[in-house]
């Protein structure tokens, strides 16, 4: 009998111990993902999609919300959604914050959590977090960088002319990138953003007169529910080439060079779960996206009557039929 009750013991510890051994050792830990704009968005849900599979199996306590601040451009909204973010930290006290985009860092990290004990991610701010004050000691992150000379590399040579033209909505991340191609790469663009669908539209038509590339620029979400629309204007008036650096744009371009969403949330949550084995976020240096995605639309080239080169639909990782 006390040999049994020894040899059950044993088994008791020895589970025990092989349980111990596979807790993961973010058990408990808590990380709180803050989406500056909508479910919804491809490249909102692309992030978000990172941070969900690189958390996936790791113990940690994942908690997503979204500012809402790309379909909502009012300041005082984008102040409002950024308290709204600053009481769920509160309320759920997460060990870090991942924070997508730019307006929750200007609005939630730069105000309230400068050098602060809570450690931040961020991710997909444009081009230069120094517009942030970023780094902090609590602070790291990935910006988020638009493979324009890839692009263009691709569009030049069906093009008849060497002047470009930039669309997009009328909101602050559209002109931040037009400015930036211009700062960063010494372009000359000929701009246009647009109120709406309609003028979005009308802008491309315009464009497709007074230059000889266009770089459509991502929608935002905002023409969703005129996609069907908006893919077959475009079809039906495309003239010169066209480019977009958005995955998700690529059904209204002739090629796309697309930034890879996924991999800014891949990076965070890899950069949170080394926060949380104890890495300091200054520590930590802060990256830019590299990866990126070529697709050619065939059918707007077959509308428009331009000849893609055979190198270029071979080098593609998906062409649009």
């Amino acid at each position: 009998m006390k040999r049994l009750l020894s040899l059950g013991m044993s088994l008791v510890t020895a589970a025990v111990m092989v349980t111990s051994a596979n807790a993961s050792p973010y058990a408990g830990k808590k990380v709180l993902f803050i989406d500056s704009y909508h479910s919804g968005y491809a490249w909102s849900d692309g992030i978000t999609t990172g941070v969900q599979r690189t958390l996936a199996d790791t113990g940690v306590d994942l908690k997503v919300i979204h500012m809402d601040t790309k379909r909502n451009t009012d300041e005082a909204f984008k102040k409002e959604a950024a308290l709204k973010a600053k009481t769920v930290i509160e309320q759920f006290k997460p060990d870090v914050v991942i924070a997508a985009d730019d307006n929750a860092s200007q609005y939630l990290i730069q105000p309230y959590y400068e050098d602060a004990s809570l450690p931040f991610v961020f991710c997909g701010v444009n081009w230069d977090e120094k517009g942030y004050g970023f780094p902090y000691n609590n602070v790291t992150g990935m910006v988020e960088v638009t493979p324009i000379p890839q692009l263009l590399e691709q569009l030049q040579p069906l093009a008849k002319g060497d002047k470009i033209g930039f669309l997009g909505p009328d909101i602050l991340t559209a002109r931040k990138e037009a400015q930036n191609y211009k700062k960063v790469f010494g372009m000359t663009l000929t701009e246009y953003y647009a109120k709406d669908f309609e003028d979005w539209k009308k802008g491309f038509a315009e464009l497709q007169a007074k230059v000889d590339i266009l770089v459509i620029d991502s929608d935002g979400g905002l023409y969703k529910t005129q996609a069907d629309e908006m893919k077959q204007f475009v079809e039906d008036n495309t003239k010169i080439p066209s480019g977009a650096t958005y995955d998700f744009m690529a059904p209204y371009a002739l090629i796309t060079y697309g930034k890879v969403a996924e991999e800014q949330g891949d990076w965070s949550a890899g950069a949170a779960l080394k926060i949380l084995a104890g890495d300091s976020p200054k520590d930590i240096p802060v990256a830019k996206n590299s990866q990126g995605k070529l697709i050619v639309n065939t059918r707007i080239a077959s509308k428009a009557g331009t000849d893609v080169p055979f190198d270029i639909l071979q080098s593609a990782e998906k062409v649009i039929e």
